[in-house]
């Protein structure tokens, strides 16, 4: 494999190369397996909302490094980002779940039951927004995830981040939104929120962010 003298090594990211990322990292749990076909075979073409693995073990361990014992997700789907952190998290932990599917949210309770992780898991269905600013105004979250409606995004954040300790971590996906928050043609909807949202969260003077190429863009914010 060649690379431009003057450019950094950059790998494209085929299917070997993430088959083999994953195999060489984290490895999920059979319940995250099972998680993966029950939600091939019963969302049909919604299936590639959940995480991709490599992300899943990103989030494992970023949970584990800050040592995570409470933690939040805004939007949880069927489950394998939930599972990914909780596994992290100590006896004792709490991982807030927000969501507005039963339907979805149904295959995640098994799989939380599956890995015997379901007693550190708290789902609450209904409008995050209205969950997240029903929780007391403390600065006692140690991680967060945001997998939710883009547009959502700003407001989900700005939630989060006063209720996040210092040294806590805020992990939004889907941030390069298939491409589509790049260069300037018009967009709508949630490729025009996330446009909006990456560089003022680059320039919040409240964090320190990176965002990684990995799947569909994962940015990571650690509060100051």
């Amino acid at each position: 494999m060649e690379f431009p003298a003057d450019q950094p090594m950059r790998v494209q990211a085929t299917q070997e190369v993430v088959d083999y990322v994953v195999a060489s990292g984290i490895a999920p749990l059979p319940a995250h397996h099972e998680l993966v076909a029950r939600t091939e075979k019963e969302t049909g073409d919604k299936a590639g909302m959940r995480i991709a693995p490599e992300q899943g073990a990103l989030i494992t361990l970023l949970a584990k490094t800050v040592g995570a014992r409470r933690a939040v997700e805004v939007g949880t789907f069927t489950g394998y980002s939930s599972l990914s952190i909780a596994r992290a998290l100590p006896a004792g932990g709490h991982l807030l779940c927000c969501d507005t599917s039963e339907e979805w949210t149904r295959i995640a309770r098994d799989g939380w039951e599956s890995a015997g992780l379901a007693g550190l898991i708290e789902l609450r269905l209904g409008p995050a927004l209205e969950t997240l600013r029903s929780l007391p105004v403390e600065e006692d979250i140690d991680f967060s995830f945001v997998d939710a409606d883009k547009t959502g995004y700003a407001a989900y954040f700005e939630e989060l981040v006063v209720r996040t300790r210092p040294g806590g971590l805020i992990v939004l996906d889907n941030v390069l939104y298939g491409g589509r928050v790049l260069g300037d043609e018009p967009v709508t909807g949630n490729a025009a929120a996330l446009r909006e949202f990456n560089p003022a969260l680059a320039a919040d003077p409240r964090v320190d962010v990176v965002m990684l190429p990995l799947a569909d863009g994962l940015t990571i914010a650690r509060k100051r």
